[in-house]
C-alpha cells in the first residue's frame, strides 16, 4: 500500500492542534519538557542561521552574476523592484489597519513568560558568526565570484548543498515538532485563543493584500504591453492554481511559461524571464513576511520605525535571493534578517515560521503569477530596445 503523504502544511496544522491539546491537559513534567525541545532546537536554529545565509546567499548572487546582457540586467531589475514594492506596500496598509485589527489582543510577549525557566537544561550552540558578518560575507563572496570558476566558488556551491541538507533533511522536518512544543507553551499559559485570533486576523489580511497586488501588477503590465489586464489575469489562473496545489514556484514553471506565450510573450523571452523570476521574484513571500513581522511586532509591544522596516525590506529582498525551492524556504533564508535587523528571539521566529507555513501555498501562487505580470513588461521592453537598435542600424 502507498504510504499516506502529509505535506508540511499539513504536518504544521496537526502540530499546532497537538501543541494546544497538550498544553491544556498537560501534566507538568510534559510541559517542562515541551520547553527543553523548544529551547534545543531554537538554539540549533540559532546557531545554524549564519551557515544558512552564507550558503545560500553567496553562490545565488554569484549565479545571478553569471548571465549577461540587457534583458538578465533588464529582468533582474523589475523583479527586486517588484518584490520592494510588495515589502512597502504591505508594510503601509498592514501599519494603517493592525492598530484596529490587532490592538485588543493579548501580547505574545507574556506568553512565553515562565515557560523557558522551566525548561529541565538548555545546551549553549554558539554560532561560528554573527547573522549581519554572515550576511556582509555572503554579499562580498557572491560579488567577487560572480562569474568566475575557481576553488572557492567550487567550495561555495558545495556549502550550498550542505545547507540544503541541513534545510531539507534536517530543519524542515524537525520544524512541526518545534511548533508543537510552542504552541504547547502558549497553551498552558492559557493565551492560546488570543494567539489564534492573531493568526486568523494576520491571513485574512494578507490574503486580500496579495489579491490586490496582482491587481496592480497586471494593470501596471498591461500600461506597459497594451490589452485588458484582467485577461492577462484570467489566462495566468492555471498558474495560480498549479502553484496552490505545489507551493512550489519552480514546480509551476512549465504551466507560467505556457500561460505567458498565451498572454502574447515570445517564447524565447518568457524561456529566460519565467525560470529565473522563480527564484528572484518573491512579492508574495515578501508580503507574508512583512505583515507577519509587523503583527509580531505590535503585538509584542516592539518598537519599529520606518526607517527601520525599510532596511529590514530591502536586505530581505536580497536574501530571499537564493531561497531553497522547498515549502518555507523563502522563511527559512529570512531568518537572519528577522534576527539581525528586527531582533526576533527564537519564539518570535518560531511564531514567524508557522504563520508563513500557514500562508505558504497563496503566497506561491502570488509570486509565480506575478512572474507572468513581469514577463510582459520585460517582453515590450527588450522589444522596444531591439527595435531601437535595428533602427539605428539601418542605412
Amino acid at each position: 500500500m502507498n504510504k499516506l503523504k502529509i505535506g508540511l502544511l499539513g504536518r504544521v496544522a496537526i502540530a499546532i492542534a497537538a501543541g494546544i491539546l497538550l498544553g491544556l491537559v498537560a501534566p507538568g513534567w510534559l510541559a517542562r519538557s515541551a520547553a527543553t525541545v523548544a529551547g534545543l532546537f531554537g538554539n540549533f536554529l540559532g546557531f545554524a542561521i549564519p551557515l544558512i545565509i552564507l550558503g545560500l546567499v553567496a553562490p545565488g548572487i554569484a549565479d545571478i552574476g553569471n548571465g549577461a546582457g540587457r534583458l538578465l540586467g533588464l529582468t533582474v531589475a523589475i523583479a527586486y523592484g517588484s518584490t520592494l514594492f510588495s515589502g512597502f506596500f504591505t508594510y503601509g496598509i498592514c501599519s494603517l489597519t493592525y492598530p484596529f485589527l490587532l490592538g485588543g489582543e493579548a501580547g505574545f510577549g507574556e506568553v512565553w513568560q515562565g515557560t523557558d525557566a522551566s525548561a529541565y537544561f538548555t545546551v549553549e550552540m554558539p554560532p561560528v558568526m554573527s547573522v549581519m558578518t554572515a550576511l556582509l560575507l555572503a554579499f562580498v563572496l557572491g560579488m567577487a565570484l560572480a562569474g568566475r570558476e575557481g576553488v572557492l566558488r567550487n567550495g561555495l556551491e558545495e556549502l550550498r548543498s550542505v545547507v540544503d541538507l541541513l534545510i531539507g533533511k534536517v530543519i524542515i522536518p524537525a520544524l512541526p515538532v518545534y511548533i508543537a512544543c510552542i504552541f504547547t507553551g502558549i497553551a498552558s499559559s492559557g493565551q492560546v485563543a488570543g494567539v489564534i485570533s492573531v493568526f486568523l486576523k494576520i491571513i485574512t489580511v494578507i490574503f486580500v493584500l496579495h489579491i490586490a497586488l496582482l491587481l496592480i501588477y497586471y494593470c501596471a503590465a498591461a500600461a506597459v504591453a497594451g490589452g485588458n489586464p484582467l485577461r492577462y489575469l484570467r489566462t495566468m489562473l492555471p498558474a495560480y492554481l498549479t502553484a496552490l496545489g505545489t507551493q512550489s514556484s519552480a514546480a509551476t514553471i512549465p504551466v507560467t511559461l505556457e500561460q505567458s506565450v498565451r498572454n502574447g510573450v515570445e517564447r524565447d523571452i518568457a524561456g529566460f524571464v519565467v525560470p529565473l523570476c522563480a527564484t528572484i521574484h518573491l512579492s508574495g513571500s515578501m508580503m507574508k513576511i512583512t505583515g507577519c513581522a509587523l503583527a509580531i511586532m505590535m503585538v509584542t509591544g516592539v518598537p519599529f520605525s520606518f526607517g527601520v522596516m525599510a532596511g529590514f525590506i530591502c536586505l530581505l529582498g536580497i536574501a530571499m535571493v537564493a531561497a531553497p525551492g522547498v515549502p518555507g524556504g523563502a522563511i527559512m533564508a529570512a531568518l537572519g534578517v528577522l534576527s539581525s535587523v528586527l531582533g526576533f528571539d527564537e519564539t518570535a521566529l518560531g511564531l514567524m515560521i508557522a504563520l508563513y507555513i500557514a500562508m505558504d501555498s497563496f503566497g506561491t501562487a502570488c509570486n509565480v503569477t506575478g512572474d507572468g505580470a513581469i514577463a510582459l513588461a520585460v517582453n515590450i521592453l527588450a522589444r522596444g530596445k531591439q527595435r531601437q537598435k535595428c533602427r539605428a542600424e539601418e542605412p
